[in-house]
């Protein structure tokens, strides 16, 4: 694999950081800003919606421009949304470089897997995509947990300080390795996603896709809170049980897309639904005691991403049925319905806290899930009326196994 590619790997780890470092550091940005935890939550929403609309509308806009260009252009968004973190005086000011950075992150996504594939033969394309996308596993599983450790060791202006020194090293190695002569896909139009919206069974999958991802972040958004006011863990314990859940979620996810491959796409995303639902329920009993608190957060970095491979299989299967001139937009406006979800479960997990407390957030994102799982079953059901089997991959348009916003549409 060439060297380009790890620059590009790099750049995904401090993306990655970045997006998700800000759950397990609430409690302590909260405190140090004088602002309430739901609204210090809010910092997560912003940043999704900043992905929501990067990926499909400014990858739009700026499709006609050089690949590494545009590239190094995002690196420096990115690397002065979180220098703009750093300096934040105050909460607006926070508030406007999560939704820069949020906007950075979407397009690099979108165009990450051209320039991936675009640097090695076709046939090590798919290895290319799996290399770069490690970069994000591996910030959950380290990236985040020593992020928390930074922050609240340091106080947290000191991560974004230290993830911005990631996306200047990630910019260098862009602009010294990555080739000038990139070839770009030809751009897809605003009006071209905008009709791919117009499909009633493409909609649907995006309804799974925000549901399952809101009710997980409804609990996610506020984890740290209730590990130090619940569990009664203390601040400097939240990043090793944020370690687990990284590694937790890296193994879950590979579990998701073998599982996808062995009972289809429908069959499977049931299976990861119920589970998670069921996980998030016990977590409502369990929060009280340290050590059932991380075994359940164990398991629910198991199931949290693991719908994340079932849901891209079945947006492409769907797509290749009902837009099959638009299957690339389809799966990249479904990574704006992961980001829709979390913003939107960001949000509502704030004034669930307001109004009901933090343990009300982990049984109420279950009954959102237990939503995205009736959706799920809907589309089986329409898809048995329709003599449609429930397969799995569909022939040559592979999903790349990988953890949500965390994907970039397919090409």
């Amino acid at each position: 694999m060439p060297l380009a590619l790890w620059a590009l790997t790099l750049s995904a780890f401090a993306i990655g950081t970045t997006e998700f470092v800000i759950v397990g550091l609430i409690p302590t940005i909260a405190a140090s800003l004088g602002v309430s935890v739901p609204s210090a939550g809010l910092l997560v929403s912003l940043y999704a919606l900043g992905v929501a609309v990067g990926a499909p509308v400014l990858t739009a806009l700026t499709g006609r421009l050089p690949r590494k260009h545009l590239l190094l252009g995002l690196m420096a968004l990115f690397t002065a949304g979180n220098l703009l973190a750093w300096m934040a005086p105050g909460y607006e000011a926070l508030m406007a470089a999560r939704v820069l950075t949020g906007l950075a992150h979407g397009v690099f996504f979108s165009i990450g897997s051209t320039i991936a594939t675009s640097l090695v033969p076709k046939e090590k394309a798919a290895s290319a995509i799996a290399l770069m996308f490690t970069g994000l596993t591996v910030a959950l599983v380290t990236g985040v947990p020593l992020g928390t450790f930074i922050g609240q060791t340091l106080g947290w202006q000191a991560t974004f300080l230290a993830v911005s020194l990631l996306g200047v090293v990630a910019f260098i190695g862009s602009w010294m390795l990555v080739p000038n002569n990139i070839a770009g896909s030809k751009p897809s139009s605003l009006l071209t996603q905008l009709a791919v919206l117009k499909k009633p069974r493409l909609l649907l999958v995006y309804a799974m896709t925000t549901l399952g991802y809101g009710g997980t972040f409804i609990a996610f958004t506020y984890l740290a809170p209730i590990l130090q006011q619940v569990s009664g863990f203390k601040a400097s314990s939240v990043s090793l049980v944020m370690l687990v859940y990284g590694v937790s979620v890296a193994a879950g996810n590979i579990w998701g897309g073998k599982l996808a491959d062995r009972q289809g796409p429908v069959r499977a995303l049931q299976i990861v639904f119920g589970l998670l639902a069921v996980v998030l329920f016990v977590l409502t009993f369990t929060a009280s005691n340290p050590w059932l608190a991380v075994l359940t957060v164990l398991a629910w970095g198991a199931v949290a991403f693991g719908n994340v491979p079932g849901l891209q299989v079945y947006v492409v299967q769907r797509a290749e049925r009902d837009a099959p001139q638009a299957i690339d937009v389809a799966s990249g406006l479904n990574i704006a319905a992961f980001n829709i979800g979390i913003a939107a479960g960001a949000w509502a997990g704030g004034l669930i806290v307001a109004h009901l407390g933090l343990m009300a957030t982990p049984w109420i994102g279950a009954l959102v899930v237990l939503g995205a799982l009736g959706l799920t079953t809907l589309a089986g059901w329409l898809d048995k009326r329709d003599g449609i089997a429930s397969a799995g991959k569909p022939a040559g348009h592979a999903a790349p196994v990988r953890a949500p916003q965390l994907a970039a549409e397919e090409g």
